[in-house]
């Protein structure tokens, strides 16, 4: 699974990440639509750990369609709101 972190880089993810992360971004989704900011503060941080700790960073000129956008690092809670919604960023 190819994943870009909005404003930063593309990074390739094993295929045994790929569930992890849907995960994540379930539990994410979750705690946005609960108010919860706490929770998807901690949340988003996991996702951005894994994607970055399993992730094998792409070349710039490595020019490949990411199959996954994550937004930018900085991302507010309120921003949140209009990306943690439905399905989330990774549909099952």
């Amino acid at each position: 699974m190819i994943v870009r972190v909005a404003n930063d880089s593309q990074y390739h993810l094993p295929d045994e990440d790929a569930g992890r992360l849907n995960e994540l971004d379930n539990e994410a989704v979750a705690a946005v639509e609960a108010g919860d900011q706490t929770r998807f503060a901690e949340l988003w941080q996991q996702m951005l750990e894994l994607v970055q700790r399993d992730g094998r960073e792409l070349a710039d000129d490595e020019l490949v369609e990411s199959d996954v956008i994550l937004p930018p690092r900085d991302i507010t809670f309120d921003e949140a709101k209009g990306e943690f919604s439905g399905d989330g960023l990774i549909p099952d």
